[in-house]
């Protein structure tokens, strides 16, 4: 089982160029993938994309892409388009009556709008440095998701216990109400001054619509069955994130009916504690891909 929260980095360098890569991921009920990388550069975003979704299947996930490039790549402008840039508002100027004044603002901003076209690597090179970086930041993100994730599982599995602890409980409790409440029914009728025989049709119908009413063996049975199948999941390397949702909705389904069914203040008070283990289960699992 693995975390939808992971953070990793990588390096690479070639031809004068350096590329940093992070990857990191928060929850989302699907798998999203954003980019942040210079303009050159976010034509990879579909190689990118497929090499994420080789390690994760759920999560925003997040690559952002560090490019350092040679220091000359950055003042390789045109001096002929800068030249010319400036002649043309020179000329525009003089059309509108503007005094014209070449500033070093202007001229920077000038000559940074005509750079030269070198501003990445040739695509196949840009790409080897791009994979060389990414493989290893997927491979900590990935290993970070399932150091989570492992974490989580404990967790889960001290909770599960503690379900099934309290489901057990409340087998308990309530194995003997059908007994108590005909010796109940009994001793009021007495009281009442109702002396029936215990083999009286009409007792027998009300101890069996009662019996009836509460019966939660079914209740329990796939309780305990949904618990086993939890542990299975959490237990397993497989995304399981999908599952669990489902499964958890099923074990509050089940408990919910036995807290309604209940005859039995202890059992109703463990029902309780079911409802409040079971909320910290779900939100948990929130984080689980």
């Amino acid at each position: 089982m693995r975390s939808m929260t992971g953070i990793g980095r990588g390096s690479a360098a070639a031809e004068g160029w350096e590329i940093g890569v992070q990857v990191s991921s928060v929850n989302r009920k699907s798998l999203e993938v954003a980019l942040s990388a210079p303009r050159e550069w976010q034509g990879f975003e579909p190689e990118i994309t497929a090499a994420v979704r080789e390690k994760a299947s759920r999560g925003r996930v997040q690559v952002t892409l560090d490019v350092r490039g040679p220091a000359s790549a950055g003042l390789a402008w045109d001096d002929a388009a800068v030249n010319g840039v400036l002649d043309r508002l020179a000329v525009l100027a003089a059309k509108r009556g503007v005094p014209f004044h070449v500033t070093p603002e202007l001229l920077l901003g000038v000559a940074q709008a005509s750079r030269a076209e070198r501003t990445t690597l040739e695509p196949d090179k840009a790409l080897a440095l791009i994979r060389g970086a990414l493989e290893p930041a997927l491979a900590e993100f990935a290993a970070s998701r399932e150091r989570e994730g492992a974490a989580l599982a404990k967790d889960f599995a001290q909770r599960a216990a503690a379900l099934v602890a309290m489901v057990e409980r409340i087998a308990m409790r309530t194995a003997g109400a059908t007994q108590n409440y005909r010796e109940n029914l009994l001793a009021r009728l007495r009281q009442a001054g109702l002396e029936l025989d215990l083999n009286d049709e009409r007792v027998l119908k009300e101890i069996a619509l009662f019996a009836d009413r509460i019966d939660i063996s079914e209740e329990l049975t796939r309780l305990r069955s949904h618990l086993e199948h939890f542990g299975q999941l959490t237990a397993g390397s497989e995304p399981v994130g999908r599952k669990l949702e489902f499964l958890l909705q099923e074990i509050g389904r089940e408990i919910h009916t036995i807290g309604s069914k209940a005859n039995d203040i202890e059992a109703a008070r463990l029902v309780i504690e079911c409802k409040n283990e079971l909320e910290r289960i779900r939100e948990q699992a929130q984080n689980v891909e």
